[in-house]
């Protein structure tokens, strides 16, 4: 009988013993563990813990195995969470007008690149429908303003629900989310946005950044929560760029930057890699 492979994360407060107890249980559950990275964090007394291992197949045995981390995680205090490393999570892409990131992450789909299944694409344009139905996705063109805001966010939710999607991507969503959608979606959503030192907001910021002449550019990708663009980072992405660049080559780079650092985030979250610790994030890499 073959083994199905399982990753498992956990957080608690730090003190002895946890990592001995985590592969005692799984050692005597019949689980060979082929993976396993912690981390205690000195300055809040977490312990944070992600191991990827084998067992065996049948049901019975899972459950058993769920009950047994179950206690112990009563005995630990644990927050924790199990999973099957062949199940990718079902993921919704949301998007504007700019499809760099949205075309990147469906072409690393498609090319068994990335371990989040897109099963849905919603934007508040309709000008990438072609792009999505070209992976054969449904595409939803949900247009919003202030007045339909809540309407909109409630079709937004229902169509969670309906395809089963535990991961939102805003791929160059150029919208607010509303302070109860970030509630009720809190560790599930991931935003990409420019980031530059100083920070340049607003409209045309590769032209501002341009202006003031900046030596280096940037990408961050990170879960949305109701402050905005101040949710836990994920990954970030920089490139040194120098004056002999013009608005139009400062944003091509900062388009790949953007890429490259949402789908690795993705990436991350979709291999559980990636746990929360307050207002940042331990990733496991």
């Amino acid at each position: 009988m073959s083994d199905r492979e399982y990753v498992l994360t956990l957080s608690c407060p730090d003190g002895r013993g946890i990592v001995a107890a985590v592969a005692n249980l799984l050692a005597g559950h019949g689980c060979n563990i082929t993976e396993s990275q912690q981390y205690g964090d000195a300055y809040t007394g977490r312990f944070f813990m992600r191991v990827q291992f084998a067992a065996e197949e049948p049901s019975a045995a899972e459950d058993a195995l769920r009950a047994a981390l179950a206690a112990l995680a009563a005995d630990f205090g644990m927050d924790w969470g199990l999973w099957r490393r062949d199940v990718r999570p079902r993921t919704l892409v949301m998007v504007s007008r700019f499809g760099h990131c949205l075309n990147d992450l469906l072409y690393r789909r498609r090319s068994g690149l990335l371990d989040a299944e897109i099963v849905a694409v919603v934007s508040n344009h309709p000008d990438l429908e072609f792009l999505a139905r070209s992976y054969e996705l449904d595409f939803h063109h949900l247009p919003v303003t202030p007045e339909t805001k809540p309407r909109q966010e409630a079709r937004l939710l229902e169509l969670v629900e309906s395809y089963d999607v535990e991961l939102v991507v805003l791929a160059r969503y150029m919208q607010v989310l509303s302070e109860d959608l970030c509630a009720k979606m809190s560790g599930r959503i991931i935003n990409i946005h420019h980031s530059f030192l100083p920070s340049f907001k607003g409209a045309r910021p590769y032209h501002q950044a341009h202006a003031r002449g900046v030596k280096l550019i940037g990408a961050t990708a990170h879960y949305v929560t109701a402050d905005l663009d101040e949710g836990p980072i994920i990954e970030q992405e920089v490139a040194r760029v120098d004056h002999t660049e013009s608005p139009e080559q400062l944003t091509a780079v900062g388009r790949d930057l953007e890429s490259q650092a949402l789908s690795r985030a993705v990436n991350w979250h979709a291999q559980r890699r990636v746990l929360l610790n307050g207002a940042k994030t331990v990733v496991f890499r």
